[in-house]
């Protein structure tokens, strides 16, 4: 049985509130334009990741989850449950919100959108969209009919190195200056409810969504309780970022390598993993891989054990159990 890990060629997506910083803080070979997003680990339609190494050199990974189960664990689901991305905020993005997997199947026959962002790059004073202050149905609706953003929209100031897991139904946004790699279900549902007036390429202002994000929009928003959990505290660290008991969909954590550090999958189905600083080595039995800032790849459950060597910086996630 194969057990190699299996690394990713990423796609790219131009945004209007996207830069070229991509290109810069990773050394990727973009497109044009202003490139917004890095999908880095998908198996969602609108951006297949495609096998770089190995055996399935050349297969997408959709393909691939679909057609040799035994890498993963024998999901139940066909579909490739979680995506990663790298988000290039070099303006604000639009006030937004996605729907849960009831309604997200019901209307747009799609996974809902539960993600996460661990803070890679943050100007001075930067900030999310957040979260609301309306406390009922009716003063929300009220509030977006009105216009009244500033008193709507709570912001929440951060910082290089911080978690925020943004459950669905949450009102949020990335604004200019920031950089993350998000992790979140295979969903590409977004629902915008304001968008600054913007033009976009047709020379008219972008669609909004009220009617859907008023459907879909938690109220009132109460912030999660996420706190990072160191569980080894060694010169290398393992902090969980997000857990199965606040997240149904997946788990995230950040390792800190700075010394040989090894790891067993244990009941993880596979393991996502993106490198986001530094450069080390992944050791398999008697191979060993060179990963460097930018690398993204997936280690399938025939990998039983392995070790990271170098001094770098790895976000890994994971299915919950149950959930693929």
């Amino acid at each position: 049985m194969d057990s190699t890990p299996l690394f990713l060629k990423p796609v790219f997506h131009r945004k209007i509130w996207g830069g070229r910083n991509l290109e810069r803080d990773f050394g990727y070979q973009i497109p044009d334009g202003k490139i917004g997003e890095c999908w880095a680990i998908s198996g969602h339609p609108h951006g297949v990741s495609t096998i770089k190494n190995g055996t399935y050199a050349g297969e997408t990974l959709d393909v691939l989850y679909r057609q040799h189960p035994e890498l993963f664990d024998h999901p139940q689901e066909t579909k490739f449950p979680i995506l990663t991305k790298i988000l290039d905020a070099n303006d604000k993005l639009s006030i937004q919100v996605h729907p849960d997997d009831e309604y997200a199947k019901k209307n747009e026959n799609s996974l809902g959108k539960t993600e996460c962002w661990y803070v890679l790059k943050a100007k001075p004073d930067a900030y999310l969209i957040y979260g609301h202050t309306a406390k009922s149905h009716d003063e929300l609706d009220e509030m977006i009919e009105d216009g009244k953003w500033d008193k709507l929209l709570k912001r929440l100031p951060v910082k290089q190195g911080d978690f925020i897991f943004t459950p669905s139904g949450t009102i949020h946004a990335l604004t200019e200056g920031i950089e993350v790699l998000e992790t979140q279900q295979s969903s590409d549902i977004t629902y915008r409810l304001y968008d600054y007036d913007r033009i976009g390429q047709n020379g008219k202002k972008r669609r909004l969504d009220i009617a859907k994000s008023e459907d879909v929009i938690t109220v009132p928003f109460v912030a999660p309780h996420i706190k990072p959990q160191v569980v080894r505290d060694k010169e290398s660290t393992v902090t969980i970022l997000v857990g199965s008991e606040d997240s149904p969909y997946f788990t995230v954590q950040k390792l800190s390598i700075k010394t040989p550090l090894t790891e067993k999958m244990r009941a993880r189905p596979f393991l996502l993993v993106s490198v986001v600083t530094g450069s080390g080595s992944l050791v398999i039995g008697d191979y060993s891989y060179n990963v460097i800032k930018g690398d993204h790849f997936i280690l399938p459950v025939t990998i039983n054990k392995w070790q990271w060597l170098g001094d770098m910086t790895l976000i890994t996630s994971w299915p919950n159990l149950g959930k693929y």
